[in-house]
């Protein structure tokens, strides 16, 4: 079997297993930028007691490797609290909180970028903390923080090969599946090589691109 031919049957398997990648990655990434934001608010907050929940969250998940998080929440929490979870719905949930502890800083610098006096001068306004937040200091920063954004989702993509541990049938499982089969674990490991370099270069390039138009 030449390489042509060994493409043509694995590519198939190969852009499943992309798919469910791209969906985990996506899917994880929603959950992260919400606690990111909550946490990051936090992070800022003047009381001590929401600082420090935060800093708990972010020191416990980036002081632990992403597979023990992906085994706790797959295996361990269900046998603890005696409840099933399914092993995408796991993944998308280890994920989704590891990339949280990271966004969060990112929120956190984001919010702390933009001038002091724009809250000063939405507070002299008449807008409360609340709103001037959600109108006044938000818009600015999340424009600044699209370009960390996109360099999280590279992160996280990588990150989902991880979750071939309990059974996602994600781009690398499907590469062990078809090497499996067929022992051309060379060329097989070269496509899934490909396949993630095209598309993080791609998403490098689009955060390079944000950096150079959004990033003031």
């Amino acid at each position: 079997m030449d390489f042509i031919e060994l493409f043509r049957e694995s590519f198939p398997s190969l852009l499943s297993g992309l798919t469910v990648t791209l969906k985990i990655t996506a899917l994880a990434l929603v959950i992260a930028t919400l606690l990111g934001l909550l946490f990051g608010l936090m992070s800022i907050s003047n009381n001590k007691l929401l600082m420090f929940i935060a800093r708990i969250y972010v020191d416990l998940i980036r002081g632990t490797p992403l597979i023990v998080q992906a085994f706790f929440i797959y295996f361990g929490l269900p046998t603890a609290l005696d409840f099933k979870i399914n092993a995408f719905s796991a993944g998308v949930a280890a994920v989704g909180i590891n990339a949280g502890a990271y966004m969060v800083e990112i929120f956190r610098a984001g919010i702390m970028a933009v001038d002091k006096g724009q809250m000063e001068a939405a507070r002299s306004l008449g807008l409360s903390y609340r709103k001037s937040m959600a109108k006044i200091i938000l818009p600015q920063a999340v424009r600044k923080m699209i370009p960390a954004f996109i360099n999280q989702f590279i992160i996280s993509l990588k990150d989902t090969s991880i979750l071939s541990v309990i059974g996602i049938r994600e781009l690398t499982q499907s590469g062990e599946i078809i090497i499996a089969s067929n022992y051309r674990a060379f060329e097989t490991w070269g496509m899934i090589g490909i396949m993630y370099f095209v598309i993080i270069m791609l998403l490098s390039y689009t955060a390079r691109s944000l950096e150079r138009r959004l990033v003031i």
